[in-house]
């Protein structure tokens, strides 16, 4: 029988002994280590092109040589996985650049792969970037208004994602909200042979202001409406437990919750109720803040990054997915 009523122990005391980084290390609970990592990455055609997002200092839009050099940068500090997203020349009404052969991603996929083998590639599969009207599914207009046509919608999905493996993709991370996009994508897959290949699905995304900087670097504001008839309202919990049980029932490897520091309940939720291999995508709107409050010198930008991801990791996060990713592979080389 336990000596202490249940909930009740004696306090842990640190501060008794002498604090190393050694000591330090070996009683911590959690922890943060550069294979949890994630860098996401903005690729658009061109050469030696290095465009700046104004809203998200230290991030660009970059033409397929230049986002080789981040990633193998990235590579050599350890940061083991990215995922990719494309900004196309043209965009039109069916989204024809996520899944053309030679499409901005798939493109820049096999330059990777090629250049570097063991770097996890990861694509975000969704076609805002690629809608002319930004939306992340095809839209019906009529006399009444525009609604999103979700089922023909899947057809294009599962294509894009398709299109990505054929290129080299070590996994695809459908992003969109489409109901049942998980089947369609895997079900195409194994049909083409591609069982292997793994899906982390955006299984819990919000419909969230902390996405601003994003669509400016993604190019992708919706040019009417907003996204909140497909992406969850941020006052629902038990739906996001819903919507992840679906995405697992069709098949996804990997779950995410998008964003991740306003949502830790969710994350902790959905990491304790399932147990899956869970991502957290620490958002444009996450980052834009830490850089704009570390420039005023209003916050300690290291130190605020470490303890949000480390949040993120106590809250049941396996991946973390940030902007910050090779700041902070550095940081934690450091010590």
């Amino acid at each position: 029988m336990s000596l202490y009523p249940a909930g009740r122990f004696p306090a842990y005391r640190p501060r008794r002994l002498r604090q190393t980084p050694v000591l330090r290390q070996l009683v911590s609970e959690t922890q943060l280590n550069v294979a949890q990592l994630v860098l996401p990455l903005f690729a658009r055609s061109g050469r030696k092109l290095r465009r700046p997002i104004s809203a998200m200092p230290g991030v660009f839009q970059l033409s397929p040589d230049e986002l080789l050099r981040e990633a193998r940068r990235a590579h050599e500090l350890g940061i083991p996985a990215v995922l990719l997203f494309g900004i196309p020349d043209r965009k039109d009404d069916k989204a024809s650049g996520a899944y053309a052969a030679k499409g901005i991603v798939q493109q820049t996929v096999r330059l990777l792969k090629k250049e570097l083998p063991k770097l996890f590639v990861i694509t975000d599969v969704c076609l805002c970037e690629y809608m002319d009207h930004g939306h992340c599914g095809l839209v019906q207009r009529d006399k009444t208004g525009a609604r999103i046509l979700n089922d023909s919608t899947l057809r294009l999905l599962a294509r894009s994602a398709t299109s990505h493996v054929e290129a080299g993709a070590d996994m695809v991370a459908p992003s969109d909200m489409m109901d049942g996009r998980v089947r369609a994508i895997r079900e195409q897959l194994d049909k083409l042979g591609f069982d292997q290949t793994p899906i982390m699905s955006y299984a819990a995304k919000f419909a969230s202001a902390f996405y601003g900087p994003f669509r400016e670097a993604a190019e992708s504001t919706p040019q009417f409406g907003d996204r909140r008839s497909y992406q969850m309202d941020p006052a629902n919990a038990s739906e996001a437990l819903r919507e992840v049980a679906l995405d697992i029932q069709e098949g996804a490897d990997i779950v995410m919750v998008k964003p991740a520091l306003a949502y830790l309940d969710i994350l902790y939720r959905v990491k304790s109720e399932f147990g899956y291999p869970t991502a957290a995508y620490a958002v444009s709107g996450e980052y834009s803040m830490v850089k704009a409050g570390a420039t005023k010198g209003w916050v300690d930008e290291r130190a605020i990054t470490l303890e949000s991801l480390l949040a993120m990791r106590r809250a049941g996060a396996d991946i973390l997915i940030t902007y910050a990713a090779a700041d902070v592979a550095r940081w934690l080389k450091e010590g």
